[in-house]
């Protein structure tokens, strides 16, 4: 199964929307703290571990970054109440073209393109019989996840000294991290 989701454009910089995605444990930090998601990320002995908060989780790593390009390996299950787990792994490409606004504000526009292999082949014959079912719902969890950037970068973008704030609230913010983010948002 694959999805290929094109965002629409949002102004953000692109130093901190970078920094978000080459720290992704303190970027749901941020989003945790912006009440935008649910995502924890923290790292183990095997890589990162990620948890979406609505029943998927897994490890993955950051197979390849350069520039605005972001591709990601996963391996993970989906559980819910009445189903049995959905176990399979996944690749995921966040690219991201930056524009230079007039008015020294950049837009981005992020495209998500994601594959996915079930490790059921009951799942994945269904999925290719449900189609559009199954790209209906990986477009959606796609957007969603651009949409969570977009409304991230906003806020740093127009309340940079309230958003450390409320991560300075958090006892479990990785302090290194922190200190570098204050920095690039260059607030006391």
């Amino acid at each position: 199964m694959s999805t290929h989701v094109q965002a629409e454009p949002f102004v953000g910089r692109r130093d901190i929307f970078e920094y978000l995605l080459d720290h992704p444990e303190f970027a749901t930090h941020v989003t945790r703290a912006l009440k935008l998601a649910r995502y924890r990320v923290w790292h183990t002995p095997e890589g990162l571990f990620l948890d979406d908060g609505w029943g998927a989780t897994g490890r993955f790593s950051v197979i390849h970054a350069v520039g605005g390009t972001r591709v990601m390996y996963a391996r993970g299950q989906y559980q819910q109440r009445v189903l049995p787990a959905i176990s399979g792994q996944a690749v995921v490409v966040l690219a991201s073209e930056f524009q230079p606004g007039s008015d020294g504000r950049t837009s981005i526009t992020t495209a998500v393109t994601g594959f996915v292999k079930l490790d059921n082949r009951f799942l994945n014959l269904f999925g290719r019989l449900a189609r559009g079912i199954v790209d209906a719902k990986a477009e959606k969890e796609a957007h969603r996840l651009v949409r969570v950037f977009a409304r991230a970068s906003r806020a740093i973008d127009e309340r940079p000294a309230e958003v450390l704030a409320q991560l300075r609230q958090s006892p479990d913010v990785p302090q290194r991290e922190l200190e570098e983010f204050r920095q690039l948002l260059k607030v006391r």
